[in-house]
């Protein structure tokens, strides 16, 4: 009975209400504009027994909305446990891959930049593998990357797990990555080095002002000694990047010294002193390609790990490089490879200092490794 009062009393608000539900669309939303017009239900006043079944109508339509409510919140529910299930397998698999690496299924990757002689870089890095991979046991696939970022992005998404960076690429990688430093080089005594500007003797470039408007060889412009340094050095005397009449990828420090030498480029920036690199095919290179500046110290490139390799690996790679160094054949393949005389363990805190000269000189690491 209170039941069908309570139908009674909403039919009957309904037909109150009537009139407002059946206003034109120029009536709510002013003229011209375009709307669904939503055709009002029939009202039912006549006869209890239409109620009711009104009632149970739309008591029935409730019921199955909830019903079908619950069924999607069910169906999204699976959906997102399988989801979960899926990314947990794969959590498993990655795991998988880490626990079996270093066998000939799954071998440890070793990246090298191409900062010299390719062929030399290759022999060499072949080299270094085939002895750290008798030293520990492990299996090392080495390759030398078409770029210097290339060896970054490959280390961000896990395709080499070792690999021999120069300074900036390191900061790079340090910053974007997270990779961790594991050995230094060392190359005549020494964990620094420096960067140098070149020029053909009888070019009439003398200092760095002469530089503007003139074409530029760099190996790459991830280069620290031949482009990160030589600009910061070159925009102290007042030449900007933009000053420069054109700017040349050479490659490799020793594609820049030869580019030189061959009148390709006025002037170029490279590692002191990599005329070495080509004095045998070259006798007269420093004598006609000469220096017109040099830089401050900068640290040594190094040889860095992603932060998922495994402790233990780690631990292996580390000892078996320092091992090989003090061998005959490992020294060789060191030098053929960069020119490398020995490797020390090193942190990130070695390269603090050259962070602050960067900073000083507003070059912006963060910033850099976002782009």
């Amino acid at each position: 009975m209170n039941r069908l009062r309570w139908l009674l009393a909403l039919s009957l608000l309904m037909v109150l209400f009537l009139p407002t539900a059946c206003q034109t669309p120029q009536d709510q939303t002013g003229e011209g504009q375009e709307v669904e017009l939503v055709e009002p239900a029939q009202q039912v006043v006549e006869g209890q027994g239409e109620q009711a079944a009104e009632g149970q109508e739309a008591a029935e339509q409730e019921q199955a909305k909830e019903e079908g409510q619950q069924q999607t919140e069910g169906e999204q529910a699976a959906e997102q446990q399988g989801a979960e299930q899926e990314a947990a397998e794969g959590g498993e698999e990655e795991a998988a891959d880490m626990t079996d690496l270093g066998t000939e299924e799954n071998p440890i990757v070793m990246s090298f930049v191409p900062s010299g002689e390719q062929e030399e870089i290759v022999t060499g890095g072949e080299e270094i593998a085939l002895l750290l991979s008798e030293e520990t046991g492990l299996v090392i696939e080495p390759n030398v990357a078409t770029s210097y970022a290339a060896v970054i992005e490959a280390m961000g998404a896990g395709n080499a797990h070792i690999a021999w960076l120069n300074t900036f690429n390191y900061l790079l990688a340090k910053e974007k990555y997270d990779v961790q430093p594991m050995l230094v080089t060392s190359r005549y005594g020494s964990t620094s080095y420096a960067g140098q500007i070149m020029t053909r003797e009888g070019s009439g470039i003398t200092s760095l002002e002469d530089l503007a408007g003139k074409t530029f060889c760099r190996p790459d412009e991830l280069s620290t000694s031949g482009w990160v340094i030589p600009t910061i050095m070159m925009k102290a005397a007042g030449v900007e990047e933009t000053d420069l009449g054109k700017i040349i990828d050479a490659g490799s420090h020793d594609g820049v010294v030869t580019a030189i030498y061959n009148g390709d480029c006025d002037a170029g920036a490279s590692y002191v002193d990599a005329r070495d690199s080509i004095e045998e095919d070259f006798p007269d290179v420093k004598t006609v390609v000469t220096v017109i500046a040099v830089s401050d110290d900068i640290p040594n490139d190094n040889v860095s790990y992603i932060a998922s390799l495994p402790d233990d690996i780690v631990a292996q790679i580390k000892a078996g490089l320092l091992a090989i160094a003090e061998t005959d054949e490992g020294k060789e393949a060191l030098k053929t490879t960069y020119g490398i005389e020995a490797l020390e363990e090193v942190d990130d805190s070695f390269y603090d200092d050259f962070r602050a000269t960067l900073n000083e000189a507003g070059v912006n690491i963060e910033e850099l490794a976002s782009q």
